[in-house]
């Protein structure tokens, strides 16, 4: 029987939180840096429209998502997580990217065990359909949604994240110390017991 239900966020949870700064500085002639990037919304980092910024976005979406990089051990601790919990990926995106998101974590091997591709950045209903115990997340107000609804968070920690947290969210750096975190977390709940 698997322990825990972990939800994991996709962009900027396992992939590069950054990943927008190169497309959008050759389409836009911007020149913006990962120290500039202080807000969650690219369009306010690029001082643009939102129209432009999704105008732009729409056209390469595809493109954009399919090159993300993943970040350093990602796969291996989510894989690693796999053998003894249940594994989702809650996304935010748009519900055109269902078939690209799949194909992506399949190319890249990742083991888990369900997609929901949203098309919202609310997550608190699909978190609680999922019974979820602990949500990763890099969202800063998805994180504060999601802990307000009584959900266990780890906050992977960005420039565009830095703002007060509450006791139900724990900021992490990378993803080996999101395996330590759960490690952690699991032996205090057996103790409990």
């Amino acid at each position: 029987m698997k322990t825990l239900n972990i939800c994991i966020d996709i962009d900027g949870t396992i992939t590069d939180p950054y990943f927008l700064i190169d497309p959008c500085n050759k389409f836009f002639n911007k020149n913006i840096t990962r120290d500039d990037v202080t807000q969650f919304n690219m369009e306010k980092v690029l001082n643009i429209s939102k129209k432009d910024f999704m105008d732009f976005y729409d056209q390469f979406k595809f493109e954009i998502h399919w090159e993300q990089e993943i970040i350093p051990d990602a796969k291996k601790v989510i894989d690693n997580l796999s053998k003894n919990h249940n594994i989702y990926f809650v996304t935010a995106r748009d519900k055109s990217l269902t078939l690209l998101t799949r194909s992506y974590l399949d190319y890249h091997n990742f083991k888990y065990d369900e997609l929901y591709v949203l098309g919202s950045h609310y997550k608190v209903p699909k978190a609680n359909q999922l019974d979820c115990d602990l949500f990763i997340e890099d969202s800063y107000s998805n994180a504060i949604e999601l802990s307000e609804a009584g959900f266990k968070v780890l906050l992977i920690d960005t420039n565009y994240n830095r703002l007060p947290i509450n006791h139900n969210i724990i900021r992490v750096h990378n993803w080996n110390e999101i395996n330590e975190v759960i490690n952690k977390l699991l032996l205090q709940a057996s103790n409990a017991m």
